[in-house]
């Protein structure tokens, strides 16, 4: 199924340096702490759909629970204790992302139903508000995710068509 012509091609790709892997993990635990600040200071402040800050604080939590768990050293198991360290970390791993995605699915019902919310607290009307800044940074959080899948998605095309058309397969590599 795989030739090993094509295998020798692949370039291994060199580790990042420690320095750059904490920055990235702390870049990346930026969003998360941002979602649980955001959806505790506006616990309350939300009546119209009251699910949203508890949604942000959730996915933000869950959030740094997986950035916690990737700096594990799950990586290559050297004897039995680290091969179940290893599968109790790819198991959990799996678990906390088969929740974030329902919760996800589940975070976007209660966004997008109430598309433009009233933001006015003090107002007379029957229906009610939700904070202006809990949903703003609840609804782009959300559709961030959307907007950089899309650009993933493109540029995963992008490079195939461009395989595709440099001709980088020999017809016999039968791929």
């Amino acid at each position: 199924m795989s030739s090993p012509g094509l295998m020798r091609r692949i370039p291994v790709t060199p580790q990042p340096s420690t320095p750059i892997l904490i920055c990235m993990k702390v870049v990346l635990c930026i969003m998360p702490i941002a979602q649980i600040s955001i959806g505790a200071v506006h616990l309350n402040d939300c009546p119209r759909e009251h699910h949203i800050p508890i949604y942000l604080i959730v996915v933000g939590v869950f959030g740094l629970i997986l950035a916690l768990l990737a700096c594990l050293p799950c990586a290559q198991p050297t004897d039995d204790n680290s091969n179940r360290v290893n599968l109790i970390c790819k198991t959990w791993n799996s678990l906390i992302s088969f929740f974030l995605f329902c919760w996800f699915i589940a975070g976007n019902v209660w966004i997008y139903t109430i598309y433009k919310p009233n933001f006015n607290k003090n107002t007379t009307h029957i229906d009610p508000y939700c904070d202006k800044t809990l949903y703003q940074f609840a609804f782009w959080t959300t559709t961030l995710v959307y907007t950089l899948l899309a650009f993933f998605l493109f540029i995963s095309c992008c490079v195939l068509f461009c395989f595709y058309l440099c001709g980088r397969a020999d017809p016999d590599d039968a791929i």
